[in-house]
């Protein structure tokens, strides 16, 4: 069982280009100088995300209430796409840096921590090409060290790392992390309630949650925050994200198709064919094993949409048994998870799948799956009106999305009819977005201290004791005097 804490714990550490500040803009110009900033740059498998954090100056606030400020989606690719240009990963987060420079006041710069922190895409890349990740990640060193802010590292997260900070970050802004103030001394029992997490990238899919049974599984962590210990289970399944799981899905059917020019696919709109080479396909790790006899990567595959929602369904549940999962490049058999137990939020590429179908929230399966089953028997033209500001790769792969959602927790992760209603898919608590660098930064500056703040009295413990106990005895001797005078008075 691993120990995550503040002390020794030194190891962890949608458009492209749009960038977004929170709150009132005339209040913060006025007061932004007051606080403190961090910076995190989120590089996932689908794409980079800025976050700039903001919490009041120590002095104002003991508690260090951090809050999101701005953030900033960086144009391109993900970092990993640039393995034959490196130079290009840092020259792409270029426009959201400068963005930031002119957010954060100038005296501020100095004092502002920056982190980079890669996921799933780049943890794959590590495993096919140690090289490249590695010369990926010197040039965007080099690059933030450059910037005028207190440039900490740049470092691939692994899948259990990714999984805890994200539910640190969920029960952070869910208020379930309060601290709580003792006597010095004196240990109280209370109830904790925390929410689980449900995390879907490009590349990878994370859990983490508290068991209603403490294991002492490998996949169990113990986090210790305000002299608490939370026991949680966290598992990342590489190679199951979205997009490295649409790449499966095409691999599985082509191998059971005679035709390999043209094959059905009952997940795409009906009147939509799709066209790729067939690199695009097996270009990675995930999809190695499928490969195809006489492979020619620049071969195309079409595949004609057929909008079957029942058969896209059926397909998805055979093809993602979730039998064997993927370690360190590797397929082995699944590991033993504990049985779901209590809330969970779910975000990320679970929140932006189901909101494209309009449910968001809370809400029972008998709902998703009919909301599923209308929207993915509708046609390409359809599809385009309900969407006609959406690009062709995301409006056409709606119905896929979110038939693997349901794959994913009903197979990978266990949810039933009734723990179902348990999950509420979110992007934001508080104008916060939910993922692993909010958590990531809380636990690198010591915003969350692993031991409680206590409550000091004014004096030694043995003189308060003993006036405590003079008091008491004085009380009790006026009591017995004014009873003993009002016998005597009747």
């Amino acid at each position: 069982m691993k120990q995550f804490d503040r002390v020794n714990h030194e190891k962890l550490f949608p458009q492209s280009g749009r960038s977004i500040t929170r709150g009132h803009k005339l209040k913060i110009i006025g007061e932004r100088t007051k606080g403190e900033y961090g910076i995190v740059f989120d590089a996932g498998a689908s794409c980079t995300t800025l976050y700039v954090y903001r919490w009041p100056a120590e002095k104002e606030n003991n508690t260090g209430v951090v809050s999101e400020f701005h953030l900033c989606h960086v144009k391109g690719p993900d970092i990993s796409s640039y393995d034959k240009e490196p130079v290009q990963a840092a020259h792409s987060m270029e426009w959201c840096l400068n963005r930031t420079i002119e957010k954060i006041p100038a005296e501020k710069h100095n004092s502002t921590p920056v982190y980079f922190g890669a996921t799933a895409g780049m943890r794959l890349l590590q495993l096919e090409n140690q090289r490249a990740a590695a010369t990926i990640l010197t040039e965007i060193e080099n690059f933030l060290r450059s910037s005028p802010f207190d440039f900490k590292g740049a470092h691939i997260l692994s899948g259990k790392e990714e999984g805890v900070y994200g539910w640190i970050t969920a029960n952070y802004l869910l208020d379930n992390l309060q601290q709580r103030r003792t006597w010095i001394h004196l240990e109280r029992n209370f109830t904790v309630k925390t929410t689980g997490t449900l995390d879907l990238g490009g590349a990878s899919t994370e859990i983490a949650f508290v068991p209603k049974q403490h294991s002492h599984m490998s996949d169990t962590v113990i986090i210790t925050l305000y002299s608490y210990n939370y026991t949680v289970y966290t598992q990342s399944l590489a190679c199951y994200g979205r997009d490295e799981a649409e790449k499966m899905y095409r691999a599985k059917i082509l191998q059971n198709t005679k035709k390999k020019s043209s094959i059905e696919d009952p997940c795409l709109p009906s009147n939509y064919n799709l066209t790729l080479q067939l690199k695009y396909i097996f270009d990675g790790l995930c999809t190695a094993a499928d490969i195809p006899p006489n492979y020619d990567p620049d071969i195309n595959a079409t595949f004609i949409g057929t909008g079957n929602p029942v058969l896209c369904q059926q397909k998805l549940l055979s093809i993602f048994s979730f039998e064997y999962i993927n370690v360190g490049g590797n397929w082995t058999q699944e590991k033993l998870q504990p049985n779901i137990h209590g809330d969970f939020v779910a975000f990320s590429g679970f929140y932006y799948s189901m909101e494209a179908l309009n449910l968001i929230g809370s809400f029972p399966i008998e709902t998703f799956n009919s909301t599923v089953q209308e929207f993915c028997s509708k046609n390409w033209d359809q599809v385009q009106q309900l969407f006609p500001n959406v690009s062709d790769p995301f409006r056409r792969s709606y119905c896929f999305n979110a038939n693997y959602i349901y794959a994913v927790l009903v197979q990978g992760y266990k949810f039933d009819q009734e723990s179902w209603k348990s999950i509420s898919f979110q992007k934001e608590v508080k104008n916060s977005s939910i993922g692993w660098s909010l958590g990531y930064m809380l636990n690198l500056t010591n915003l969350i201290p692993s031991e409680n703040q206590v409550i000091q009295t004014p004096m030694s413990e043995g003189v308060f004791c003993g006036l405590l106990f003079l008091f008491s005895t004085l009380v009790v001797f006026c009591s017995i005097f004014i009873c003993m005078s009002i016998i005597r008075f009747f």
